[in-house]
């Protein structure tokens, strides 16, 4: 049976992970901050055990790794992040605030990985996702909403090294973009319906191969450039 960690498991892309990895059979590890309060979450039928886990505080991360211990995992899919500052106000810099961003989007999926690692290389399928953002494409870049463009592309960069690093190890890394999803963060306006995005990233991740590690692409398979 195929194991499934996913980070921000109870609402947008997290929670619709969830749904259709478990309506497909698998178990899956479902983490998010407050288990207790995710009603949708909790409401998923199947092999799901929802987890605490704040991504940005290394002592949940550390907490959830020492509950799990040695167990295998097939996929970890990093999803949780954060929208930061926005808008910005002209001519200042919150140092607090975008160093937030940084930890939950940047350091925080590369922590996951470095932690879970020997779960993942115990996997069959050895499979580390991050959930990024075209946003983070310097190439594409329209400016503006610098500390998550930039998070963006830091992660994007992190996971880069680690399909090179780790490739020794069997692991393969994915790096993708939903799309611009209707989603609490995406807005109601947003063009692609959550249940479509997953369904292209589910299609993404189970394509990924040792030719496609550590590349930049969406869920439609666009590759984007840096």
């Amino acid at each position: 049976m195929t194991t499934i960690l996913i980070t921000g498991a109870n609402r947008g892309i997290g929670l619709e992970f969830v749904k259709q990895y478990a309506a497909d059979g698998a178990e899956v590890i479902a983490c998010c901050r407050e288990p207790a309060k995710a009603d949708e979450l909790k409401a998923v039928k199947g092999k799901v055990r929802a987890m605490a886990l704040d991504v940005g505080d290394p002592a949940s991360v550390e907490a959830l790794k020492k509950e799990l211990g040695d167990r295998p995992i097939d996929i970890l899919i990093n999803n949780a992040g954060i929208g930061g500052p926005h808008p910005v106000t002209p001519g200042t810099l919150d140092m607090e605030a975008w160093l937030n961003v940084f930890r939950v989007n940047s350091v925080a999926p590369f922590l996951m990985a470095l932690r879970f690692k020997a779960n993942l290389k115990a996997g069959q399928k050895k499979k580390l996702v991050t959930i990024t953002s075209v946003l983070g494409s310097i190439a594409e870049s329209g400016g503006g909403n610098q500390p998550y463009r930039a998070s963006k592309s830091a992660v994007n960069s992190l996971m880069h090294g680690a399909a090179k690093d780790w490739a020794k190890d069997g692991i393969l890394v994915g790096i993708f973009h939903p799309g611009w999803v209707q989603t609490d963060m995406g807005g109601s306006g947003a063009p692609v319906k959550v249940e479509d995005s997953v369904k292209g990233l589910r299609a993404r991740i189970a394509e990924l191969n040792a030719a496609s590690s550590g590349s930049y692409r969406d869920y439609s398979n666009r590759a984007i450039p840096w």
